[in-house]
């Protein structure tokens, strides 16, 4: 009987992993927040043809369900749960005879883009996991043998065609239940009928950005390129090639031509090069840190862990408002406005003007309903199953209860890392039992002590011992703070796992209308972003001096909520506005002021920052 090749670190599922501090609490924002509502604002959701409405049919509930969902198990929200069992109930009841999933007329299967299916298959596994619903074998054995004659007829189309590779998690899972041999069949022919993304690299023609309604295409569309670099990883578990080879080539060429200080490449839309005000898709970043926690079970490689954190504490909580009502499709890293920019201008590669507004559904609603995946899908990947034991992975707080040999042990970590360096464990166990702990050193550390004793940072550090009642491990981090030089000679600041920026002082100016029958009104309404303060400065030395902070405020990932940051001297400088948006770069390097003492806090606590700023000559 073939076989498919172990994951390393197996993730662990809402029943035994649970959210502590600040993690928690973000997850509650969020669910009191657009991504926690959309099923009682949107119609693309509240009246979806995935439930028998008359709106979108596609992947908006889909994605929707792939964040809300751990999101109610996580909070273990019972009313939330319940809401999201309404949805399941009716996809399920909706399923065609032969096994058809999706909302889509059956004259209509030929043409109909399964990236949906592709889609719905890994949120129905993800259903399982977290509800034990007993219906989903069975439901997904039916739709993906319908799937595998559908395929004989007809090609995998667009969208479903560069994402082929997402089936492959409802598929394992499916020869994990069943074992028949036609299901790995399926795989190799979605691998045959899909996008190689390994040809587009080795024939790379993305190098440079494009611009204009022509420059627009599925091969160097951002959120294709952020779910692709999973795809070898996650078909190495059937072919057994490297599961690493493959990601490492394409983000490296990736960041090389379109890399941003905020932890991923740009795209509005499209792949948009290393200026600092092109912009990044949230889908990107949300996908892209799926990407790495899926890489990080798979490979067991910490470095995956490093960029999914990464993306998780700067990009993701700066394309949100901090009540997390209103999103960005684009953010930028010198971020100085976000007005309307006129349509006649280019600013971005494809998309329009009010791309970088915050607010309800602004550009396309895809962001809108995939947003709320991020921060869940993080929390989960806090601690992961290695063969014997138990790892900490993503270094959020958080609690994971399971059995080794037959005993109960429980793992917490208390910690408000990334804003401190030090993380506590405690380990519970109801009877003696011995299990290796290993607990991640993130590269992002100049040095690291586990209980005083030195350990390798970017490495598991190997706890493995007989553990006995409660145990108390104190991790210590080192951290220094790194200039690093980018566009046009300009410089960002990384301390630790935290891109640091210029806050510009901000007014949030609403628009409460109606478009294509959609309302915005407060609470999601759209905003434009005005600022406050003035944007043009440059640094004047590469020191910095660390203050540490807490604020009493609602919101950790706000200006106000900031609990650290970087206190350094900058000097105006002249640099000019275009189309209502900072320009690329200043026209001069020298000051036009005296230096003054100011603070740079953590990028993903800005609305409106300056990221990337010169030295002054």
């Amino acid at each position: 009987m073939s076989q498919l090749k172990p994951l390393t670190l197996t993730p662990f599922t809402t029943k035994e992993i649970k959210p502590r501090g600040w993690m928690r609490r973000q997850l509650e924002i969020q669910a009191a927040g657009l991504a926690g509502n959309l099923d009682r604002i949107w119609p693309d959701v509240a009246d979806s043809s995935w439930i028998g409405g008359s709106h979108e049919a596609w992947e908006r509930v889909p994605y929707w369900l792939d964040g809300f969902i751990p999101l109610a198990y996580l909070l273990e929200d019972e009313e939330m749960i319940a809401r999201a069992k309404k949805y399941i109930d009716a996809i399920i009841a909706r399923q065609r005879p032969d096994g058809w999933l999706c909302p889509c007329d059956d004259k209509k299967r030929a043409r109909y883009d399964t990236w949906a299916l592709e889609l719905i298959s890994k949120v129905l596994v993800l259903w399982y996991d977290c509800s034990g619903d007993t219906r989903i074998p069975d439901v997904l054995y039916r739709a993906m043998k319908n799937f595998d004659h559908h395929t004989n007829r007809h090609l995998v189309l667009d969208w479903g065609s560069a994402r082929w590779f997402e089936i492959l998690f409802a598929l394992y899972r499916l020869y994990d239940w069943y074992h028949e041999d036609w299901i790995l069949g399926l795989c190799d022919k979605m691998a045959a009928a899909g996008v190689d993304w390994r040809n587009v690299f080795e024939y790379w023609q993305y190098k440079e950005p494009r611009f204009g309604p022509q420059a627009w295409g599925l091969l160097h569309h951002v959120v294709n390129q952020s779910m692709m670099l999973k795809s070898r990883a996650l078909y190495s578990r059937r072919t057994g090639e490297d599961p690493e080879a493959f990601a490492n080539k394409a983000l490296s060429m990736l960041i090389k031509a379109h890399g941003q200080p905020y932890g991923i490449f740009s795209g509005d839309e499209c792949l948009a090069g290393t200026s600092p005000i092109q912009g990044t898709e949230l889908c990107a970043v949300v996908e892209a840190m799926f990407s790495y926690e899926t890489l990080l079970s798979i490979t067991g490689n910490p470095v995956w862990a490093d960029r999914a954190e990464f993306l998780g504490f700067n990009a993701l909580p700066a394309t949100c408002s901090p009540d997390m009502w209103s999103h960005q499709y684009d953010q930028m890293a010198n971020q100085n406005a976000c007005r309307i920019i006129p349509r006649e201008v280019i600013q971005f590669t494809t998309n329009k003007g009010e791309a970088h507004l915050f607010g309800l559904e602004p550009e396309f609603g895809c962001c809108t309903s995939n947003m709320g995946q991020g921060f869940p899908k993080l929390a989960l990947s806090a601690f992961m199953k290695t063969d014997r034991g138990i790892a900490s992975t993503i270094l959020v707080p958080a609690a994971v209860t399971t059995e080794i040999g037959g005993k109960k042990v429980t793992v917490e970590l208390d910690t408000r890392y990334p804003f401190r360096s030090t993380l506590t464990y405690t380990v519970r166990t109801d009877a003696p039992v011995s299990f290796p702990l290993s607990i991640r050193i993130p590269g992002f550390a100049k040095s690291a002590k586990v209980d005083g004793k030195s350990a390798p940072v970017g490495e598991f550090y190997v706890l493995d011992r007989q553990w006995s009642g409660e145990t108390t491990v104190t991790l210590e981090l080192e951290f220094s703070t790194e200039m690093a030089e980018g566009f046009e000679g300009m410089f960002s600041v990384k301390r630790g796992p935290l891109l640091y920026a210029l806050p510009i002082g901000d007014e949030w100016h609403r628009l409460e209308y109606e478009k294509n029958g959609v309302l915005r009104k407060f609470p999601y309404c759209d905003y434009e972003v005005l600022p406050t303060t003035p944007f043009a400065f440059g640094f004047v030395s590469d020191k910095f001096e660390l203050v540490e902070s807490d604020p009493e405020t609602e919101y950790l990932f706000s200006p106000e909520g900031a609990p650290v940051a970087l206190e350094t001297e900058l000097a105006p400088v002249e640099w000019g506005e275009e189309n209502g948006h900072c320009k690329a770069v200043p026209e001069s390097r020298k000051a036009t002021g005296k230096a003054e003492k100011m603070r740079l806090i953590p990028y993903g606590c800005t609305n409106l920052r300056m990221a990337v700023l010169p030295m002054i000559e």
